[in-house]
């Protein structure tokens, strides 16, 4: 197991921590998916600061999709 920080894109968070892709397209469902299974991801969870703070910002290099919004999250893939 490997395992890193990702900026993953707030508007799939929901989807990828959850499983409830309320509200996206069929198009970032499939971002995401193509995202999860071509790195083999197990788990994602967001990072914080050592208040237990997630801090989301803009990007134009998300781990994937277009410049967005992202959260710093642990990801863990094989």
């Amino acid at each position: 197991m490997e395992f890193f920080i990702e900026p993953i894109p707030v508007w799939a968070m929901c989807y990828l921590i959850n499983g409830d892709s309320t509200g996206l397209t069929d198009q970032e469902k499939a971002l995401a998916d193509d995202w999860w299974e071509g790195n083999n991801v197990q788990n994602i969870s967001p990072a914080s600061d050592n208040n237990g703070t997630i801090h989301p910002y803009f990007t134009h290099y998300p781990a994937f999709g277009l410049p967005t919004d992202v959260l710093e999250c642990n990801v863990m893939t094989f």
